[in-house]
């Protein structure tokens, strides 16, 4: 097995609304804030070569919204899919299964495109499987007035109408073992419904894919929890659960929204679960 970062771009957003009720006086310590209150974000994908497989984890935005959507996430930066698949020597049509977190915009954007008329969206990976989960799935296309703004359709439906769309099992637990993309899955239910957090085994490492569990190292504190949570009280247990996990067995957290600091391991303290070692994905690729 093999895994690469792919980096799918860089943008901004509100650090209030980052860190929900915590004081800027406290979070902007690890995530500095611009003149506009706005943080640095990115979302760097992770690619798994694995036997004939290549899985693709999350897509970021894409590029098909427009200029005024764009506008209000002020990317940065000049990261694209493509041109972090290349490289690595492979190319967009190379993947054959693209595994969705969770479907909102900046974690699955990417997946779907315009055709070069720009009248028809399409898969963005022709030969790809796209992977959810039948519950998150229920949830992303009958949204609540919390969430529509970020389940955006021409980002969901065409995987279904493509006839390349498919679904994980769900766990009896918190824990699916052993799933079907090779890899076990924690489910956590706070930010969004049934989010999957990829838990993969690599040269005797447990590398954890992180999404919205834990965007960036400042939101390790348990109190320290999004804005974007639908349900924050429930975030607090799924993040001590599996920061506990991560502690006690050493798991490499990689962090998809994190722009500075790649793959962290953590430990225990008297303040609770906090920071050990910050990684470059070179250090553990």
């Amino acid at each position: 097995m093999n895994l690469y970062p792919i980096e799918a771009g860089n943008f901004k957003l509100d650090g209030g609304a980052m860190f929900g009720v915590v004081p800027k006086s406290l979070w902007q310590r690890t995530n500095p804030a611009d003149g506009n209150n706005m943080i640095d974000i990115s979302a760097r994908c992770l690619l798994i070569e694995d036997g004939g497989r290549l899985i693709l984890i999350d897509t970021g935005m894409g590029n098909k919204q427009s200029e005024k959507f764009y506008g209000y996430y002020h990317l940065w930066g000049n990261h694209s899919i493509d041109k972090s698949l290349a490289s690595f020597g492979f190319h967009r049509d190379d993947i054959t299964d693209v595994f969705m977190t969770h479907l909102h915009f900046d974690h699955c954007g990417g997946s779907i495109q315009y055709n070069k008329d720009r009248t028809v969206l399409e898969p963005a990976f022709k030969n790809a499987h796209f992977w959810s989960n039948k519950d998150h799935w229920v949830w992303a296309t009958s949204p609540n007035r919390r969430e529509k703004a970020s389940f955006l359709k021409e980002n969901i439906l065409p995987m279904e109408e493509s006839g390349q769309l498919k679904f994980t099992s769900l766990p009896n637990n918190s824990i699916l073992k052993n799933s079907e993309l090779g890899f076990d899955i924690f489910f956590a239910n706070g930010h969004t419904d049934k989010q999957m957090i990829p838990m993969i085994n690599y040269n005797g490492k447990t590398i954890c894919f992180m999404a919205d569990l834990l965007p960036t190292v400042g939101h390790l504190p348990i109190p320290f929890v999004m804005g974007y949570d639908t349900r924050p009280l429930l975030t607090l247990d799924e993040k001590e659960q599996f920061l506990n996990l991560a502690a006690n067995n050493n798991y490499y957290l990689f962090l998809e929204h994190d722009a500075h600091n790649p793959i962290i391991t953590v430990k225990h303290t008297e303040k609770g679960v906090r920071l050990n070692e910050t990684y470059t994905c070179k250090d553990i690729f």
